[in-house]
């Protein structure tokens, strides 16, 4: 009987013995891969990003004329160099001389000063704004008189270049009139700073920046509001970017080309 046992056991081993150097395990966990159907789902792949829609700058033509995106300076005259908007009205604004706009511009103008003074308590008014090409070359001989050509040059568009005779173009004042009007210290005027900050939500830009004389050609000019749409306007803020010049890749127009 006992014999018989320990040949029974002797079995039992060495049927373990065979079974693992087949590769069997004795193991209760099998390292086998696990069926299909038990496996780990597949993360699901990232989606593509949508790419941020970049601005179109050939939404509006920047050598028409009555663009609202028409960049006009010492290398780029208006065409005709007489020419006069269809859509000009006159401002209902507080002003020294009577304004005409052309009608968005106008409009933006209006909606602009009510937001300054509901903010601030205070008030500006229109210093100049539309001037036709006869308007402007009488202005332009008055600068050359009193500074000479090269100092008018800095300080006043000849007639044909000017923005004025756009009529998107609107020097402010400080309402009363500031003893900076004109002059680049209006830029520490309440009227200038708020200016420089929320202009752009109305359309407006600071056309001629102070530090940036050698790519625009004039002087700082903290007062001068160049209409050009809340999209064109906002996008500058954003950008950074504060000429027309440098936004639209155009040559710097520090002089006329003679």
């Amino acid at each position: 009987m006992i014999a018989a046992g320990l040949v029974a056991v002797v079995a039992i081993v060495w049927s373990i013995t065979a079974f693992a150097g087949q590769g069997g395990s004795v193991s209760a966990q099998s390292n086998s891969p696990l069926p299909a159907t038990s496996r780990a789902p597949s993360p699901s792949p990232t989606p593509t990003p949508t790419p941020t829609p970049t601005f179109n700058k050939t939404a509006n033509s920047i050598d028409d004329s009555n663009s609202i995106w028409v960049v006009v300076n010492k290398l780029r005259p208006l065409n005709p160099q007489d020419y006069r908007p269809a859509d000009l009205i006159d401002v209902p604004v507080p002003y020294v001389y009577a304004p005409q706009l052309r009608q968005v511009a106008a409009t933006a103008v209006v909606a602009m000063f009510a937001k300054f003074k509901a903010e601030t308590g205070l008030a500006m008014q229109s210093q100049s704004a539309y001037r036709s090409f006869d308007t402007q070359t009488s202005v332009y001989q008055g600068w050359v008189s009193s500074l000479g050509q090269k100092g008018a040059d800095l300080t006043s568009a000849r007639p044909g270049h000017s923005e004025h005779q756009t009529g998107l173009a609107i020097d402010v004042n400080a309402l009363p009139g500031s003893p900076c009007t004109l002059e680049p210290c209006f830029a520490d005027t309440p009227q200038a700073q708020w200016m420089a900050a929320n202009a752009y939500t109305f359309g407006f830009i600071v056309r001629y920046p102070s530090d940036k004389t050698p790519i625009t050609g004039y002087e700082s000019e903290p007062y001068h509001m160049r209409y050009v749409g809340i999209e064109l306007a906002t996008e500058m803020h954003t950008t950074g970017i504060t000429t027309l010049e440098e936004f639209f890749g155009l040559p710097a127009a520090p002089d006329y080309a003679r």
